[in-house]
């Protein structure tokens, strides 16, 4: 027996699809613009995960410049044939419009953290995709759009047939399922004699659940389970909301286990709010006399403790001095856990090479490109956190800058920069041309509204200097060190805003704590880091 404690995958871990091969379990989740993409983790016992690797080349030509914040890699679909695995997602290329404008592609590959396939793009109904093995044959199952005026932008679930080796269509396709809620996220699963439709119903936010129709036929027609499976919409004081996004899978004993996503949100004044995104969690599985899913622990409501019936087979314990991700960096390519914007890292702005132990950002496009942003960051697991780095930047204009940031999007994060500013008691006028002027430090923070520098310090960066934030539940802290001694830079922020749930805009990701550097004259300025940190401390706000 394994206690298992949600969630299992914390941070931004969203849409997880789940699938065992042999005695491992696999999970695949979205990156969105983020890169690597399709991260993959794998574990023997549903409690102890670690990053096996993820689906290299899924974005065609490896770019998704100029892809939306929330756009890119969508809810990727993991399954196993007997021989490979095979995933299925949509690049989504327009977000909040009538038109996703997406492709959906399939991938394979014999080993996750292996070559995996040039992506093959299939037919493209709409985002969520997922592929059925049945019979040794190969079936694609998807939501469906209608862009049209006074169509559903949600119109149901459909099936269509593909050729295993080339992917085409083979028949016609099969309307399954239409409802009056929103629906996606379709899978299919067989048990005792039923082809069972799990379906992600009412959309990703705290109205998220899960709903199960079934058929004798796999072209339907399929009948609704009249209770939900999985949902916290009905109550929001549980600890985990937004549950939905469901994968039914066996165990090797004849058990079953259901993997969905949920959220850890803070309270705050303004409601609750997701800072982490939506993670990925694991329940138990029982059998109604009727044949329905239902949770062990009885109800819909997810649990945060969970039993399960596999042995406990925990993963080497953390070295301190290898397994907390932090700088100097070497000259090996920058891997997991940290992750770039809409590519991948390139020597070309991400050089490890030329310093050894340091890592030199050249200066790109600003925090707002869709582009060519040069920044390093990593996931942000707990609502308790600290990121610190040492940096080396001589920056001679106020284009130039580098420095420690917080980031949700391209309208939510915050930064502490090194930058330069005219001479202490003169206006801000653009361009001092004789490069008179000082280093500060400058804190600034963007939400919807706009950007606002908050504080600014000026500081000696003739050497190194180490920068840092504290989060702790809705607050952010920046700070630096000088003569020894932590010194504040403005009041606390207010980090509930790089959240899920802030703002009018679709948002699907989570906070991320990096490094980054503009220069947006002539893309020459570097910056040097070394000594970069990020220590999430577990705690329980949220219960």
């Amino acid at each position: 027996m394994t206690l298992v404690r949600n969630p299992v995958i914390r941070g931004f871990a969203p849409d997880p699809s789940l699938v065992r091969v042999g005695d491992w379990y696999y999970v695949a989740t979205s990156s969105f613009e983020w890169f690597p993409t399709i991260p993959i983790h794998r574990s023997r016992d549903l409690a102890h995960w670690e990053y096996a690797g993820h689906v290299r080349g899924a974005v065609p030509g490896d770019s998704l410049a100029g892809v939306p914040d929330s756009g890119g890699v969508w809810a990727p679909s993991l399954s196993w044939d007997g021989e490979r695995f095979w995933v299925v997602f949509s690049i989504v290329r327009s977000v909040g419009t009538p038109y996703f404008d997406l492709d959906t592609y399939v991938s394979t590959a014999a080993e996750v953290d292996g070559e995996w396939s040039a992506p093959r793009r299939v037919a493209s109904h709409g985002f969520d995709p997922a592929l059925f093995h049945a019979d040794g044959r190969l079936w694609l199952l998807n939501m469906q759009s209608d862009h049209r005026p006074g169509g559903q932008r949600f119109a149901g679930i459909v099936l269509t047939e593909l050729d295993r080796d080339t992917l085409t269509r083979t028949g016609d396709t099969h309307l399954l399922f239409q409802h009056e809620r929103l629906i996606e996220g379709p899978k299919l699963v067989r048990h005792g004699g039923w082809y069972l439709l799990v379906l992600a119903e009412g959309g990703t936010g705290f109205e998220h659940g899960v709903r199960v129709a079934r058929s004798r036929a796999i072209t339907g027609p399929y009948e609704l389970d009249g209770r939900p499976l999985l949902t916290t919409r009905d109550d929001p004081s549980v600890p985990l909301q937004k549950a939905g996004h469901a994968e039914l899978v066996e165990t090797p004993d004849g058990d079953w286990i259901l993997s969905h996503l949920a959220a850890r949100p803070l309270r705050t004044p303004e409601g609750m709010r997701c800072t982490l995104g939506r993670e990925t969690a694991i329940q138990a599985l029982t059998w109604d006399a009727e044949g329905w899913p239902r949770l062990r622990q009885g109800g819909h409501h997810p649990a945060v403790e969970v039993d399960i019936d596999v042995p406990t087979c925990p993963n080497p314990d953390p070295d301190p001095d290898t397994d907390v991700p932090r700088l100097p960096f070497t000259d090996e390519p920058l891997g997991w856990p940290w992750s770039t914007l809409r590519a991948a890292p390139d020597p070309s702005w991400a050089d490890t090479a030329t310093r050894p132990g340091w890592i030199r950002l050249r200066g790109r496009h600003g925090p707002e490109s869709r582009w060519a942003h040069s920044l390093l960051a990593q996931r942000i697991t707990e609502h308790r956190a600290t990121a610190q780095v040492t940096v080396e930047a001589r920056p001679l204009t106020f284009t130039q800058a580098a420095g420690l940031v917080l980031r949700y999007s391209a309208e939510a994060w915050l930064s502490l920069d090194v930058t330069w500013a005219e001479p202490a008691g003169e206006p801000q006028r653009g361009q001092q041309w004789q490069g008179a002027g000082r280093t500060v430090l400058s804190l600034r923070e963007r939400d919807e509204s706009g950007t606002r520098q908050v504080a600014a310090t000026e500081v000696d960066a003739t050497g190194p200097l180490t920068l840092g934030v504290t989060v702790d539940g809705a607050d952010a802290s920046f700070w630096y060190v000088q003569d020894s001694t932590r010194r504040p830079v403005g009041p606390p922020l207010d980090f509930s805003r790089l959240s899920d749930d802030h703002g009018s805009r679709l948002r699907f990701t989570g906070s991320m704590a990096g490094i980054h550097a503009t220069d947006l004259v002539d893309a020459t300025f570097t910056a040097d880091f070394t000594d970069f940190h990020l220590v999430c401390t577990p705690e329980e706000p949220w219960r």
